[in-house]
């Protein structure tokens, strides 16, 4: 730990200094680049400072416990300061430990989610557009920008799919954890004998990809364009404006029809096949890795069942860190703060005792 620490303490200074050089001052990308940089290391920092403070009190009671000058009342006094400080080092090394942990490089990311029903019918694509509400809702309370990118919805207030971009700060390191699938257990409003059924539907988490850091080759990509069509396939417009993108190699296939305008809807087609693909690549590049996934939380598969919504019991169950809560409309309404930090604190707490085996 103290020499990673010390490395950062050094980078830190270096950026402190290069930061006010008339090179980067006067160049508005790098300026911002380099903050950003100083701002990630900032927690370290202060912790640091905190941890030094602490360190110099202890030190302070320990000279004064070696004076010979020192009385009882002095004695029992720098005793009690050095006890309380020893315990409080003993928390800020742990916490010093979870702030210096590998970062993942895709944590400050925006995402897409895409939303699919599963099995369960109408029922499956009611949860879909629950969920969706659940993470927009979420969204919105952590200050992140929301957007439908892509949506294909039953007419009865459900979507068999649907995907979504969320734009913000470090939204990929909050939800990088909602992949998988999430099953509900409730009443269907049409079930007159009140029996109650099982649906589920897959989350993927996409980080976003930028076109400069992951290219796709036109050639591999076949468009087509139709009419946007509505709830039960009725044409809701006679021009061409929904598109179609296949990428030939991997056959991955988006469709998007939301806006009025090809190019836009073009555009968001393959803002979501970027992502799709940039995905797939990730994870066969990870495959030298998959031995040792295990020790995370779950492994991000989506056929991986994740979380239960129980709606007659009013709770809801993560499977993965065996956390449940009984406040499921006050979940399914956003409030899904304290289930995304328990899962970041488990990963962290794995991350840990793997570097403690290492």
């Amino acid at each position: 730990m103290e020499n990673k620490l010390a490395e950062i303490l050094k980078h830190y200074a270096h950026l402190k200094e290069k930061s006010i050089s008339q090179e980067i001052v006067m160049d508005p990308e790098k300026y911002m680049i380099v903050a950003k940089e100083l701002k990630q290391h900032e927690p370290v920092i202060a912790k640091n400072k905190e941890m030094q403070s602490v360190i110099g009190n202890i030190e302070a009671a320990t000279e004064m416990l070696q004076d010979p000058e020192c009385d009882e009342e002095m004695s029992e006094m720098a005793t009690l300061e050095k006890k309380e400080g020893e315990e409080s080092l003993l928390v800020l090394k742990q916490e010093m430990k979870t702030l210096l942990l590998p970062k993942d490089p895709l944590d400050d990311k925006n995402i897409i989610i895409e939303l699919r029903a599963g099995a369960g019918g109408d029922e499956a694509a009611l949860f879909v557009a629950d969920l969706f509400r659940m993470y927009s809702r979420f969204s919105e309370k952590q200050g992140w920008k929301t957007e439908i990118l892509t949506a294909s919805d039953t007419g009865q207030g459900g979507y068999k799919e649907l995907s979504m971009s969320v734009v913000g700060e470090l939204v990929y390191s909050k939800l990088k954890f909602e992949s998988g699938v999430h099953r509900v257990q409730r009443v269907p409003s049409t079930e007159s004998a009140g029996r109650i059924h099982t649906s589920t539907i897959t989350v993927a988490i996409l980080p976003e990809i930028e076109e400069k850091e992951f290219s796709i080759d036109e050639k591999d990509v076949r468009t087509d364009t139709f009419c946007a069509s509505g709830p039960g396939g009725q044409s809701v417009n006679t021009t061409y404006s929904a598109v179609r993108l296949t990428h030939i190699p991997t056959n991955t296939v988006v469709s998007c029809q939301d806006e009025k305008s090809q190019i836009k809807n073009k555009a968001k087609a393959f803002k979501v096949l970027r992502a799709r693909l940039a995905e797939i690549d990730r994870l066969e590049r990870a495959a030298e890795y998959a031995s040792q996934r295990s020790s995370q939380i779950g492994t991000g598969d989506r056929s991986e069942k994740i979380r239960t919504y129980n709606y007659p019991q009013g709770r809801v169950s993560d499977h993965r860190i065996n956390m449940t809560m009984h406040n499921l409309p006050d979940f399914i309404e956003g409030n899904i703060g304290n289930m995304v930090e328990g899962l970041i604190a488990d990963d962290q707490k794995r991350k840990l005792e793997e570097m403690r085996r290492e």
